[in-house]
């Protein structure tokens, strides 16, 4: 029994001595991670179309150069900007192409609604103000290009959008969109931007194109209808307008007439007045009385005779004065013609 347990001493192995050695491994491990570490973190790599914010105490500086850099680790910090062309869709999800209506339905300059989609192309030509300036650059540009959009296709009529005028509204679209980022100044160009898709919205908003489109007819033939009415009656008003104006030139023409004749004949009158006043003062009022009493019935009584009240015709039965001063002039004799002289020369005073 003795010799059986020398010989198992003798044969069993020895146990190292292995805590120690443990920690002595794992000490060289951590070592060499943190040596790695600072070794990586030393360094940074810039590719082609990328471009580097290299911050120290957040301070910022743009590295523009490509290949291997150094920096110092735990206190400078690099933030890497992708230079290349970007893009983003302005109206529909690029995903799913599905419409996005609250930025592709607009309203164009004839009161029409229109789906136009837009993609628009840029890139981060300043690192510094691209990373400092905003949180988000690209929804500046995103925010800034959907104001110039609908504001230059609220310029055009929906012909124009979907047919001939899609290169002069890009250019617009574009030359405005510049303008603007130029003041807010993030860093980001403006590369292109160009219209995927123009067409008319969903079967809802074509409801009210429609009843637009409707109301916009109704009003064009009003329009028309008040045109066809107006030219119907202008030139009846005017031919009216033209008679009575000659109607009134004619009248002031004969008024014009009538009294350069009255002058001549008061000259002319005149005239025979300075000559021999009395017998034109006779004549005058001979003629002024037949065309005052022209149907003057003229009675010429001697005093004799029973037949005192006029008119006589009512006891005559005689209709013409005339006929009954003939048969009562025989009955006179030669009185009647001084009668008739006094009558006369008491027409005469009279006329003077």
């Amino acid at each position: 029994m003795e010799e059986f347990n020398n010989m198992k001493k003798k044969w069993s192995p020895k146990r190292p001595k292995t805590g120690k050695h443990a920690k002595k491994v794992v000490a060289i491990v951590a070592g060499v991670a943190v040596v790695g570490l600072f070794a990586t973190d030393c360094t940074y790599q810039i590719q082609e179309q990328e471009q580097a914010v290299l911050s120290t105490f957040g301070v910022p500086k743009a590295v523009t150069e490509t290949g291997l850099h150094f920096k110092l680790p735990l206190i400078q910090q690099v933030h890497k900007v992708n230079t290349t062309i970007q893009g983003f869709p302005i109206g529909y999800d690029q995903d799913s192409n599905d419409v996005v209506a609250d930025e592709g339905i607009m309203i164009t300059s004839d009161y029409n609604f229109i789906d136009v989609d837009f993609f628009v192309e840029y890139r981060i030509t300043e690192p510094v103000k691209y990373l400092y300036t905003s949180q988000q650059p690209e929804e500046i540009l995103k925010s800034i290009a959907q104001s110039c959009i609908r504001t230059v296709i609220a310029s055009y009529t929906v012909d124009d959008v979907l047919t001939t005028g899609k290169s002069e509204i890009q250019a617009k679209i574009k030359e405005m969109i510049m303008e603007k980022m130029e003041v807010q100044d993030v860093g980001i160009q403006l590369v292109n931007i160009t219209i995927q898709d123009a067409e008319p919205p969903t079967q809802e908003i074509m409801k009210a194109f429609k009843a637009v489109e409707t109301a916009k007819q109704g009003k064009e033939t009003a329009v028309n209808n008040a045109n066809k009415y107006r030219n119907e009656k202008l030139p009846e008003a005017e031919a009216q307008a033209d008679q009575i104006i000659q109607d009134a030139e004619a009248q002031k023409q004969v008024r014009i007439n009538e009294a350069e004749a009255e002058v001549a004949r008061f000259n002319a009158m005149y005239e025979e007045y300075v000559k021999n006043p009395t017998v034109t003062k006779l004549r005058m009022f001979y003629e002024t009385m037949e065309d005052v009493l022209p149907d003057m019935k003229i009675v010429i009584d001697n005093g004799d005779g029973t037949q005192k009240v006029l008119p006589l015709d009512s006891f005559t039965g005689e209709s013409d004065g005339e006929e009954a001063a003939e048969t009562q002039q025989p009955e006179t004799g030669a009185e009647p013609e001084n009668a008739q002289s006094q009558t006369t020369d008491a027409a005469v005073q009279g006329g003077e």
